[in-house]
């Protein structure tokens, strides 16, 4: 999960072992050309670049997906006519209205396959993040062209009055877990989360998640200087 916009960063953390990198253009503090440096960063390993852009709207997710992502986590689809929306957005006619122009994605203007495979290969995530998404979820989940969808703990619990946090232990939001690993498993697409700790991670692992995020490269980098720093403080008293 990539909040810092740099190149360097990025390399720094595809070299760590992750499996995919995403970009947050949400939450972060990244934008259109930081992301570029971030996928050049990483193109030479083998991870799945992502972004999480920051709202359902055509034109950014056509754009990032021009600059090479092979995922989208598209925030706050709390109904099946959202979900609808995305995913018209991520394909090329005809199961979508994508403009063609990926500019980074594939050679612009010569012939190739990318335009011919996109649309199967393109990882399409809605969040679930909300009581409204809770309480659509079968049909945001029918939706043709889901592959997964991925929960906001901190916004899920907000929606539902509780303070927002991750890794939580409510038995409610237990319970919401429960309910979409059981009707995303029925569908054959995966579910997805937010984690902050690699211990709360595994055990949503075990619980059924096959998508597992842990903090992001800012927070990690927080946590692992504070560690040194205290260390060093405590031993000295």
């Amino acid at each position: 999960w990539l909040a810092i916009p740099s190149g360097f960063s990025a390399e720094v953390m595809a070299q760590a072992g992750w499996d995919s990198l995403t970009v947050d253009l949400q939450h972060g503090v990244q934008d259109y050309l930081s992301m570029i440096a971030c996928f050049q960063a990483i193109a030479r390993f083998p991870v799945v670049p992502m972004v999480r852009v920051p709202w359902n709207e055509p034109g950014i997710i056509g754009k990032v997906l021009d600059g090479g992502a092979y995922g989208v986590i598209c925030p706050m689809i709390n109904t099946a006519e959202q979900a609808r929306a995305f995913v018209r957005a991520c394909k090329y006619p005809p199961e979508g209205v994508r403009s063609n122009g990926p500019i980074r994605a594939a050679p612009y203007g010569v012939a190739s396959s990318y335009q011919a495979t996109a649309n199967r290969e393109i990882l399409c995530i809605p969040m679930i993040e909300t009581e409204e998404a809770i309480a659509n979820l079968e049909a945001i989940l029918d939706v043709p062209g889901i592959d997964a969808v991925y929960i906001g703990p901190s916004d899920l619990g907000f929606s539902l009055g509780l303070p927002p946090r991750q890794d939580r232990e409510e038995r409610e939001i237990l319970d919401i877990y429960q309910r979409i690993l059981k009707e995303t498993e029925k569908r054959g697409i995966f579910a997805g989360l937010h984690n902050m700790s690699p211990a709360y991670a595994l055990r949503m692992i075990e619980m059924g998640f096959r998508m597992v995020t842990i903090a992001n490269d800012s927070g990690l980098l927080f946590q692992a200087a504070r560690s040194a720093v205290s260390a060093i403080r405590e031993k000295l008293g």
